[in-house]
């Protein structure tokens, strides 16, 4: 009988770098528990990149422009996703109110069309579901400005795509 698994475990097994095998089935579940121990085990200990209370080195408009996009592919599905990138503009944070305005940028005017729906329909939506996710993030109230901009071929250019964020 042929078995893969096997084959690959000796395989792997007899490379140098290679400390352990341990097979796993993200689909049945298999061994999960047993893998993350001999990784913790082999990791070595070292200083706290960050303070105790400081959970990443991503400022607070990084997430509220990854709770819009979230919304985007929540509502948009394949339509638009994979072709749609959010630019916080503005984060005016005040006592009881913090105001954001944030370009959703497209590709198409056929795009810009879908995200706006009908009579504005669709980016008021987008806008309520991302307002009340930022407001629970940054646990206060917020008022949420969208613009959505068509940028054609903005993903193949390499100015774009610094200014947005991506490198």
């Amino acid at each position: 009988r042929y078995r893969p698994a096997g084959r690959s475990r000796a395989f792997f097994a007899a490379k140098p770098y290679c400390r352990g095998v341990i097979s796993v089935s993200a689909a049945s579940g298999v061994n999960l528990k047993r893998f993350l121990q001999p990784i913790l085990a082999l990791l070595p200990e070292g200083a706290p990149f960050f303070e105790e209370d400081q959970l990443t080195d991503l400022n607070t408009r990084f997430f509220v422009g990854e709770l819009i996009r979230e919304k985007i592919y929540q509502l948009f599905e394949d339509e638009i996703p994979y072709q749609a990138t959010v630019l916080v503009t503005s984060f005016q944070e005040k006592q009881t109110l913090t105001k954001i305005t944030a370009d959703i940028i497209v590709q198409r005017e056929t795009q810009k069309a879908i995200l706006l729906g009908s009579g504005g329909s669709m980016v008021k939506k987008l806008g309520t579901l991302a307002r009340a996710d930022i407001e629970a993030f940054i646990g206060n109230k917020v008022f949420l400005e969208l613009f959505v901009k068509v940028r054609p071929r903005w993903r193949d250019s390499d100015l774009f795509l610094k200014e947005y964020g991506y490198f």
